[in-house]
């Protein structure tokens, strides 16, 4: 009888009523480099965190504004955490904290914090590299713009596709036939289609002076009146208003294969001397430049869609991959805005492109801090 009550006294100890050990140190702080909202507690841990029968399961997080008796739960953490953030605070409001250990059903005495207020920051203290990067940039494209409007040559590759343009529209004239430009498929607040009116602008002007008809056929509404002025636009720029003819520039369907079929069938009727695809396409790509390719037009195509430029490599004669079709518009026009808008993001890739290689050997040769804050901005 007495081994069996020494045993009792040993899995039960006297002091297993007691509560746990309150954490220690609680310190509430702003959470640095974010828009506000959050709070950041810290603490040491419990004296019975990991072991002993008063082992800490979790610690209970509450929050109060200060002079205030009444705490409200905004959280817990496991045992062996020692930070928790208050994702709930209002800006600009002070609160005070306080943190119990728990242990089953028993909690320790309360760890009280100092007062503390979410704030927003102007600036991510961690993104330095990325500031800089940015004032390099744009003022490498502010510099590249103000030597083109002084009248400075800024070299720009030659493209093949963009070098074709007078040529496909000076065949089409001679075989006496008409010119088929097609816009791709999306609305006006796609970038490709915005590239591809603004280059539909320059293909127009020389048509007009060649005065050969231009047929544009589009997919939406918008692009048809963008279109239509535009071509309008070019005729009188090149002293040829009366050869404008708005029913040329005509609005078919929204729908992507009926689309592709009606300008199939205009293909065919009409038989174009060249045929220009400029923006962005999808599936009905191949269907239109092998309809075009059976007429024995040349054909120009442009996109950034780089699931569609294989098709149009293998149908067309010319083809503008990706960004090409984006520098399309400075290279017709020869305008100092695009043109220094260009050369300077060339430049800022060219730098880029030197830093990587630069960090790539810095962590190479064992210099990782420099290649560390690169990454971090």
């Amino acid at each position: 009888m007495l081994l069996l009550f020494l045993s009792f006294v040993q899995q039960y100890p006297a002091d297993s009523a007691e509560p746990p050990a309150p954490p220690v140190n609680v310190v509430a702080r702003d959470k640095a480099n974010d828009a506000g909202g959050n709070i950041v507690l810290n603490w040491q841990l419990s004296g019975d965190d990991g072991a002993g029968t008063r082992s800490v399961t979790e610690y209970r997080i509450e929050r109060s504004v200060p002079d205030s008796d009444s705490f409200v739960v905004v959280g817990t953490a496991n045992k062996g955490v020692s930070q928790f953030v208050d994702a709930g605070a209002a800006n600009g409001v002070e609160y005070v904290y306080r943190i119990f250990a728990c242990a089953l059903d028993k909690r320790s005495a309360p760890a009280i914090s100092n007062a503390a207020a979410a704030r927003a920051q102007w600036f991510h203290t961690g993104r330095v590299s990325m500031l800089i990067a940015v004032i390099i940039f744009s003022s490498l494209v502010m510099w590249f713009i103000s030597q083109a409007k002084k009248g400075r040559a800024l070299y720009i590759r030659p493209i093949a596709g963009l070098e074709a343009v007078d040529d496909a529209v000076g065949r089409a004239t001679e075989m006496g036939k008409s010119i088929m430009y097609i816009p791709g498929i999306l609305d006006m607040d796609d970038i490709q289609t915005i590239a591809s009116v603004i280059i539909l602008g320059k293909v127009a002007r020389k048509a007009a002076q060649y005065e050969t008809p231009i047929l544009v056929p589009c997919t939406r509404s918008l692009v048809m009146s963008a279109a239509q002025e535009t071509v309008k636009e070019a005729c009188v720029d090149a002293g040829r208003p009366d050869i404008y003819d708005p029913a040329r520039v005509s609005y078919l369907t929204d729908d992507q294969f009926g689309y592709a079929a009606g300008v199939d069938g205009m293909m065919l009727r009409e038989k174009p001397g060249a045929i220009f695809y400029m923006g962005a396409f999808y599936a009905e790509s191949l269907i239109l430049a092998e309809t075009g390719h059976s007429t024995g037009a040349i054909q120009i195509a442009g996109t950034a869609m780089p699931s569609q430029l294989p098709f149009f490599v293998t149908a067309c004669d010319y083809t503008l991959i990706g960004e090409e079709l984006f520098a399309a518009s400075a290279y017709l026009s020869r305008e100092p805005l695009l043109l220094g808008s260009l050369k300077g993001q060339d430049w800022g890739k060219a730098l880029i492109l030197l830093i990587l290689a630069a960090g790539v050997l810095m962590a190479s040769l064992g210099f990782n801090r420099l290649a560390e804050w690169l990454a971090v901005g």
